[in-house]
């Protein structure tokens, strides 16, 4: 330090501002902004999309176009997402005595049995037209028992294999899927429909059950998607299994109504297999990395130091910091606290009460014949209040220290 410098370097400062917190941060900010930004443009492109089968989807897998083509003939279509609203639009329908509906499930499989059930009733009573999209062995032996399904077939463009007012206007269309099995006794009557054949077995069958109600076992919803609509005659398919009555519920099953869900599961029941194994995996790879980089094949290595700092660069360094901060009170503790350790033990006094003014203060008057009050206000006083008197702090300790010294050269101390 020296006495010309009466103030702290206002341009200089230890704690880290704006820029250095920019720096230190700025990559955490912009992969959090990058990750938000990914998030936005999704939703944007996603934004049309309310899954497969959807009748307000536009995605290739939705449903808008088959919604808007039976909207164009006049069909009215109730959206459903529980069985509790289809079973109350069903009991208003019957009891307003409109003509009876048509019901399509679009994921039928998702259903728990009790609510299989259910529907099967109500729609037997109220004489429902049931479609069935994808029913596989569960819905099937629901809905129209004595019908099993057979192993599945792959998608495509398939013949119609009968000859009925159903597939002579609509000819060829995009089946597959679920195969049905009928039992051998199945008359005419019961089976008004077993078409599209895969390998012998059919892949749309529809099932009278007495009066008007009836179910249609759909192999697989192919042809009600957007992007199939248009191919071969999935349009004229379409239009008349969902078309044929005045009124059509579009059921989209729910958690509400999946196997379980009155039941109370834990969070990975609730978690899709995909997700699961997803969790599985990044758990297995957080272990893995965590054994990798904890590692210890040894004794801990002790290195050299690059550079070699003499202790008086150290004291320089933190003097240049007390000075440029102005911390002349702190520079001034550590001055005293170093005095007052080191003239401790020359004075008799322990080193644990170095630093309690009573017993310090009583030996150093015993030797240096000096007034307490002028000791204290040296060891233990306040701050300077500028830079000449820290200096002048640092030569009344260094003359205190010295006057307790023995001088080697004088053999009467």
């Amino acid at each position: 330090m020296t006495a010309t410098d009466t103030g702290p370097d206002t341009g200089t400062s230890v704690s880290p501002d704006a820029r250095r917190l920019w720096r230190r941060g700025r990559g955490l900010l912009i992969a959090a902004a990058a990750l938000l930004i990914t998030g936005l443009v999704l939703a944007l492109l996603r934004s049309g999309d309310n899954g497969t089968l959807h009748p307000d989807s536009a995605a290739p897998l939705g449903s808008r176009a088959v919604t808007q083509l039976l909207a164009d003939h006049g069909i009215d279509i109730t959206v459903a997402h529980t069985s509790e609203e289809v079973l109350a639009e069903l009991d208003r329908l019957d009891r307003n005595d409109w003509p009876a509906a048509t019901l399509l499930i679009t994921h039928p499989e998702n259903l728990a049995p009790e609510r299989r059930d259910a529907l099967r009733r109500e729609t037997l009573r109220t004489g429902t037209r049931t479609v069935l999209a994808g029913a596989g062995p569960e819905t099937a032996a629901a809905f129209t028992p004595g019908i099993e399904v057979a192993p599945s077939a792959p998608t495509g463009e398939l013949d119609p294999g009968c000859v009925t007012d159903l597939t002579e206007r609509a000819g060829s269309a995009q089946l597959g899927g679920h195969r049905y099995v009928l039992p051998p006794d199945t008359d005419r009557a019961t089976a008004a429909a077993a078409c599209y054949p895969f390998a012998g077995l059919p892949t749309l069958v529809t099932h009278h059950a007495g009066g008007p109600s009836e179910t249609v076992l759909l192999g697989a919803p192919d042809l009600l998607y957007n992007a199939n609509l248009d191919a071969y005659g999935n349009a004229s398919l379409a239009l008349q299994l969902l078309g044929a009555r005045e009124h059509l519920i579009w059921y989209l099953p729910t958690a509400a109504d999946a196997p379980g869900s009155g039941q109370d599961r834990s969070l990975t029941d609730l978690m899709a297999p995909g997700w699961r194994w997803a969790a599985l995996q990044l758990a297995i790879a957080a272990a893995l990395t965590a054994f990798w980089r904890g590692r210890r094949l040894g004794p801990v290595v002790t290195e050299r130091l690059p550079v070699s700092v003499r202790a008086a660069e150290t004291t320089e360094g933190r003097a240049r910091l007390y000075h440029r901060n102005g911390a002349r009170d702190r520079a001034a503790e550590a001055l005293r606290s170093a005095a007052r350790t080191r003239l401790a033990p020359r004075v008799g006094v322990a080193p644990a009460a170095a630093h309690t003014p009573e017993d310090l203060l009583h030996a150093l008057a015993a030797h240096t014949h000096r007034a307490a009050a002028d000791l204290h206000a040296l060891l233990f006083g306040p701050a300077p209040a500028d830079d000449p008197a820290l200096v002048a702090l640092a030569d009344d300790l260094d003359a205190l220290e010295a006057s307790l010294t023995p001088d080697p050269k004088d053999p009467s101390q």
